[in-house]
């Protein structure tokens, strides 16, 4: 490849990494906030490089023979070009639809769980609301009127429909699924992002591994999405 062919390659990559994670907040769609810092480094090292060859390029004289790049080389700039032009949507229902709930923690003893605050609806992660439900021997949780917030997103089998949120370990490929049952109310369109209010859906034994994470929807409530969505927060932001 022609080197002021890898220059503009260079330079293309390095402005599209420095516009997602310098410029806006489009790189939370990929990898966790604590990457960012790295994002822009590379792009700063990549937009370098490409000056570097740039300008090598310009002080030395044509090689000769020198051959165009093959067509297919032509390719890597549709990467590069994506990240300047169209930033692919955060993973959402699709996604979610198809992958496994991810597991609860070993059991633990009930000195784990904190005593649940008094505040009614209680704002409570899905995350919690599944430990709370599964392990927590008290079954303190199952007299409370919860509030949680997620988006919707088609139960793969029985009734209802899920609330979900999208957890991430290090970037978008590791993606796993928080999901908690929602009974007595439809459901919104796929990927709609809301906050629900109900109380624990009588299924199983409370406190036990038998116990259904589900809801008796009283309200719902269209929210918009957060500006970090795969986290399991209590409130959208």
């Amino acid at each position: 490849m022609k080197r002021p062919v890898q220059a503009a390659l260079l330079l293309l990559s390095g402005l599209g990494l420095l516009q997602t994670a310098l410029f806006s907040d489009l790189y939370l769609r990929y990898v966790k906030a604590g990457m960012k810092p790295l994002l822009i480094a590379s792009g700063v090292i990549l937009l370098g490089l490409g000056v570097a060859q740039a300008w090598t390029a310009f002080r030395s004289a044509p090689h000769a023979g020198e051959h165009p790049p093959p067509r297919v080389a032509w390719l890597l700039f549709l990467p590069a070009l994506s990240l300047l032009c169209y930033a692919p949507p955060s993973l959402g229902a699709y996604t979610a639809a198809r992958e496994t709930p991810r597991a609860s923690a070993a059991d633990v003893s009930d000195a784990a769980f904190d005593p649940l605050p008094a505040t009614s609806p209680l704002p409570i992660t899905l995350g919690d609301f599944t430990h709370r439900v599964r392990q927590d021997h008290t079954k303190a949780i199952g007299k409370r009127t919860v509030l949680m917030t997620g988006f919707a997103t088609p139960a793969a089998k029985g009734e209802g429909w899920d609330l979900t949120r999208l957890i991430i370990n290090c970037c978008a490929a590791d993606a796993q699924s928080v999901k908690v049952r929602m009974y007595g109310h439809p459901s919104p369109k796929p990927n709609t992002w809301v906050t629900i209010t109900g109380t624990w859906h009588p299924h199983g034994h409370l406190g036990t591994a038998s116990a259904e994470p589900a809801l008796d929807v009283r309200t719902l409530k269209k929210v918009p999405r957060p500006t970090n969505s795969y986290m399991d927060a209590l409130l959208p932001g």
